[in-house]
């Protein structure tokens, strides 16, 4: 049971990825979701690590074993904009975006799979349960969810804002915000621990507060 709401399965969030394939994998491996759990994946698949088309064809892969829910990033969101003009793509290409098109073999976005573009569409912008309220870096604690600012979902951290309960008195759980550790503020929790900066990748369940942690090459932290 997840959150109280008699879901059978486990509901675990996966922090900041950053084109580490293979901490993903071998986390994944750790948790061995199954079609009765939810994983909410907190965004920023891409930018930074080595492997950021194998980040997201595992992502795809992973939603023919568990419901999968993922969230929207601003890296993500970087890419997406890619698209549009030259400008949006050098800014993609400057926080990180190059490492992203050394994966795809190619300088141009258009020889990025359709399937990727896809993927990075379906992305949402947060997920709520009865309990929990889930987004890539922050939500505005007065405004309802469904008329949050993209510009606070996707870029502002928790270290920006003050940190309080939503209105609904949902907890969040977040990323964005590097830390050394799982932080935990007691009406909010970031697990973004530095993958893609030389730290770890970190699934969280938030509803029992365990978590399983691995390096960047997949090595698993006990």
């Amino acid at each position: 049971m997840t959150d109280n709401q008699g879901n059978r399965g486990r509901l675990i969030a996966i922090g900041d990825v950053h084109g580490h394939a293979s901490a993903l994998r071998s986390l994944l491996e750790l948790l061995q979701p199954t079609y009765q759990d939810e994983i909410v994946t907190l965004g920023d698949y891409v930018n930074r690590g080595p492997d950021s088309s194998g980040v997201i064809d595992c992502l795809i892969d992973l939603r023919e074993l568990c419901e999968l829910i993922p969230i929207l990033g601003n890296h993500d969101e970087m890419m997406l904009d890619a698209r549009k003009d030259r400008y949006a793509f050098d800014r993609f290409i400057a926080s990180g975006g190059d490492k992203t098109m050394l994966s795809y073999g190619s300088r141009s976005v258009n020889d990025i799979p359709n399937t990727h573009w896809e993927f990075l569409e379906s992305c949402q912008d947060l997920y709520t349960t009865g309990t929990f309220a889930f987004t890539h870096a922050n939500f505005c604690r007065y405004t309802p969810f469904s008329q949050q600012q993209s510009s606070i979902l996707r870029w502002t951290g928790v270290d920006e804002m003050e940190i309080c309960n939503h209105d609904s008195g949902k907890a969040a759980v977040v990323g964005h915000s590097v830390g050394d550790s799982v932080r935990d503020f007691g009406t909010c929790v970031c697990i973004d621990t530095g993958c893609g900066f030389g730290g770890l990748l970190t699934a969280y369940e938030p509803a029992t507060k365990k978590r399983w942690q691995v390096t960047e090459a997949g090595k698993v932290i006990n």
